[in-house]
């Protein structure tokens, strides 16, 4: 295993906290890979730290289910379909929401804000990278939470998007969803603008279901191979 990552020190946090998002970062974004064995000696020695925080860190990794520990050692969990599904509903139940409060709060600024957004989405589109793609996916979404207005929703939203980002990243590696993507951006912006709440609901609880039938589709095809 050669990960990537590098432990970004933060001075209000402990060690353990440190590395601890270190490690979920990477395991939600695709770095470490599901399968995965956690070798704590290696990942000490990658970070620059003992093995005493990776080894809380993986501990804390099993609780929130993105880390297996069998008798051999920890390893990435895998990503499974009851555990895609109670994201996304809730994540669909929470979308439906914020862009039902966003038709009600959303100003010109934050509509020109969506707009720019949407244009710069559909540019890195051409890059084909596809962490890039999903960073400005998040960003577009971003101002719908902002509008909102309503800080317990946002912060409901921003800690799900943590447990979302391995499915958006498994979504859009299928080129043919990223222009789906695209157009989704284009019928909730036009929506908002227009304060049509019904149409704005629909797009985003569309918007869900395509990504979980895409990413259910590529969980069976991976189990077939």
């Amino acid at each position: 295993m050669e990960p990537n990552f590098k432990v970004n020190m933060n001075e209000y946090l402990p060690l353990r906290d440190v590395v601890f998002n270190t490690l979920r970062q990477a395991i939600l974004r695709g770095e470490l890979k599901p399968g995965e064995r956690l070798m704590e000696i290696q990942l000490a020695n990658k970070l620059g730290v003992s093995r005493t925080p990776i080894r809380e860190a993986i501990r804390k990794l099993e609780l929130e289910g993105l880390v297996l520990i069998p008798r051999k050692g920890a390893e990435v969990a895998e990503i499974t379909e009851k555990n895609m599904r109670d994201v996304l509903e809730v994540r669909k139940a929470l979308e439906e929401l914020a862009v039902q409060l966003a038709c009600e709060k959303i100003t010109d600024e934050e509509i020109e804000e969506m707009k720019k957004a949407a244009e710069e989405f559909k540019m890195i589109l051409k890059s084909k990278d596809i962490t890039e793609i999903a960073e400005a996916d998040v960003r577009f979404h971003d101002i719908i939470y902002m509008a909102t207005d309503n800080q317990k929703l946002i912060l409901l939203l921003n800690n799900l998007r943590e447990q979302m980002y391995r499915f958006r990243l498994e979504y859009i590696k299928d080129e043919d969803k990223r222009q789906i993507l695209q157009l989704e951006h284009e019928k909730i912006l036009a929506a908002l603008r227009l304060r049509h709440m019904a149409e704005a609901k629909a797009v985003a609880r569309g918007h869900i279901d395509n990504q979980e039938i895409t990413v259910l589709k590529n969980l069976k095809e991976r189990k077939e191979v």
